[in-house]
């Protein structure tokens, strides 16, 4: 089973950085004193990390304990965490306790009103107990340290399984971001041998017009090449490529991270998209038009993918 952490020197756990995706379930189980602990865990993406615990009402001091070690696992999205406690083969047994004084009350409550309205009627026992508290209901009392050590266990084991599925599809992602990156770094390749020649292009297309026109007047070379160096400069897209291509190594380094990137990632593609959207604009080149759609493409695919990234 796949698992962000690795035995080091002595034999502790190191975190090996590690892409995950967001989306993960894990369930665990634990028996501690006679009674089954067992924990599910649901994360689907989300902006931020969201956590949501069930557990049983007469345990809820132990919810900032769950909170804190789902947390040392989980750093981002929407997290559903349901913990349950049962004797082990049976569901945890309830005590029923009556509640005499509100019981005494309701009884004298009867008796007014039989004696000052005439209404007739006996009280049975089973109207009695539909009346709201009394009967009270006693969970069978439990040592909060036991019911502690045996949720940590299931959580742990939960959490284990819900970050290796995490982590198994967050391969999956990082090998999807791999193809796309290189599509997206050929098509930037395409772009910067074309831009070498747009200039060249336009010097050529300028002189043949300006020919047509002059009909045999010699032309002013100073001046055509003043408009070629304003357009060579109006349409230069070299500060674009090279900040794509940063970006792009970054976000390949951001692909066996430490910590949760998934916000960087997504900024980083709308950096990318930027400087493309600017390259395409700049360049009034076709070819280099039809490759910018097609790093669009690549990017939105990415970016769609990015979203269920930690």
């Amino acid at each position: 089973m796949p698992s962000a952490c690795a035995l080091g020197a002595g034999g502790m756990r190191e975190r090996v950085p590690l892409l995950k995706s967001m989306t993960g379930f894990g369930r665990g189980e634990a028996v501690v004193n006679g009674r089954k602990f067992s924990a599910e865990i649901k994360t689907v993406n989300n902006r931020h990390r969201d956590l949501i615990v069930r557990l049983p009402r007469t345990l809820q001091a132990i919810e900032e304990e769950v909170r804190s070690q789902i947390a040392t696992v989980i750093q981002r999205g929407r997290v559903e965490a349901t913990l349950q406690m049962e004797k082990e083969g049976v569901e945890l047994e309830l005590d029923l306790e009556l509640n005499r004084p509100l019981v005494r009350s309701y009884l004298r409550i009867f008796k007014q009103m039989s004696e000052e309205f005439g209404i007739e009627g006996k009280v049975r026992a089973e109207d009695l107990c539909q009346m709201k508290d009394v009967v009270l209901v006693k969970p069978e009392e439990l040592d909060l340290a036991v019911a502690k050590d045996g949720f940590r266990q299931a959580l742990g084991q939960a959490l284990e399984a819900c970050d290796s599925m995490r982590i198994q599809e967050g391969r999956a992602l990082r090998t999807e971001f791999v193809k796309r990156l290189a599509l997206i770094e050929e098509h930037l390749k395409e772009v910067g041998s074309r831009a070498g020649f747009v200039v060249e292009d336009y010097r050529r297309r300028l002189r043949q017009k300006v020919e047509q026109v002059s009909k045999g007047i010699p032309l002013d070379e100073n001046r055509l090449i003043q408009e070629v160096a304003v357009f060579a400069d109006r349409c230069d897209i070299t500060e674009e490529l090279v900040r794509a291509k940063s970006h792009l190594e970054q976000f390949r380094s951001y692909l066996n991270p430490e910590e949760a990137v998934g916000r960087r990632l997504d900024f980083l593609l709308q950096e990318i998209n930027r400087e493309i959207t600017t390259m395409s604009a700049k360049a009034s080149d076709s070819m280099i038009s039809a490759r910018a759609v097609e790093i669009k493409a690549e990017l939105e695919k990415v970016r769609e993918q990015v979203q269920n990234v930690e």
